[in-house]
């Protein structure tokens, strides 16, 4: 019987894992650990599931090649955590999951838009304080009358335009391969005209060089001091530190995260009794009244968590059976 490992486990994922386990005959071993610290479970399995932000350690993908292992799947679709040309190199097949569903990142990265717009995020702090009194600048904009901005209008970001299309938005889009699809619901503008118009901008794009820095100091500056921006793509998109300054500057009225920087040891973590002073910059973010954070939880919907799990399976049992996956990453 074909055995399968799924590291960093969820209570969550279990109910859609055992599912799947009896529909298609396999045995599928589950551990809350990493594979940082799980590699010595890989001696007796056929197939790795992996799911984590922090990066693998080099030495790993010789590990489970010795192991006899022939692939890794991430049940993610960020897969910056793996070094894709090492793996390769120890004769290992990376897969991910680019579309576990678009809607429930969408979803919420549109609630967090309602909330930069309503500027909930300071009736959350002064309320927090015992204070319910409300102010002339704390006055909202109706999302009928505003324009959104969306940098990388792929699957996530199409969705979204869709949703605030329907609720009378003016939809601004920026993408290197504009497409064709959407006219009528997005009008695609130079990243530099979006900043410059967008009430809310709303990052949406793939972590890869091109965009790692995308937004610093010089894009800020060209925002509407009464914009917001939100991030619920990956938190290296934005430089923080020039993100922090343009907060606290006024340059931007507010920032909705559920990615930042420093996130891999910090989201999904009990920082209750440590705190934060070993993340600056998180820090400072967690400190501020213009500013929502949430510990990357975009993604954790019904259905995403069911297609996270079924897809990332799917792809290591065709690799397993000598096919191809259509979701194998290639450099």
């Amino acid at each position: 019987m074909t055995k399968i490992l799924m590291t960093s486990v969820r209570d969550d994922e279990q109910a859609a894992i055992k599912d799947y386990a009896q529909k298609n005959n396999i045995e599928i071993i589950t551990t809350p650990k990493l594979i940082d610290e799980a590699v010595d479970l890989t001696t007796d399995v056929d197939g790795l599931v992996i799911q984590q932000r922090s990066r693998l350690p080099e030495d790993i993908y010789a590990k489970l090649h010795a192991n006899g292992l022939k692939q890794i799947a991430t049940r993610t679709a960020g897969f910056d955590m793996i070094n894709i040309k090492e793996a390769n190199a120890n004769g290992l097949t990376v897969t991910n999951v680019p579309a576990y569903s678009p809607r429930s990142v969408a979803e919420f990265a549109l609630m967090q838009i309602f909330r930069l717009l309503r500027k909930s995020y300071r009736f959350d702090h002064q309320v927090a304080q015992n204070d319910y009194r409300w102010f002339s600048d704390e006055q909202s904009v109706e999302i009928h009358t505003a324009t959104i901005g969306i940098i990388g209008v792929g699957r996530i970001g199409g969705t979204l335009a869709k949703l605030l299309k329907a609720l009378g938005v003016t939809v601004l889009g920026y993408d290197t391969n504009p497409r064709t699809d959407l006219d009528g619901i997005v009008q695609f503008v130079p990243k530099d005209e979006l900043l410059k118009r967008a009430d809310v901008v709303s990052l949406h794009v793939d972590l890869n060089p091109t965009s790692k820095g995308l937004l610093t100091t010089k894009d800020f500056a060209l925002m509407k001091p009464t914009a917001g921006l939100v991030n619920a793509s990956r938190g290296p998109v934005v430089n923080t530190a020039d993100l922090v300054d343009a907060l606290k500057n006024g340059t931007i009225a507010a920032a909705a995260l559920d990615t930042f920087e420093g996130e891999e040891t910090v989201a999904a973590a009990d920082r209750r009794e440590k705190g934060l002073d070993d993340q600056p910059l998180v820090k400072e973010l967690h400190a501020m009244d213009n500013v929502i954070l949430t510990p990357h939880i975009a993604f954790f919907t019904n259905l995403a968590v069911q297609n996270m799990v079924d897809f990332s399976l799917d792809d290591t049992l065709a690799i397993l059976n000598g096919k191809q996956s259509p979701h194998e990453i290639k450099l």
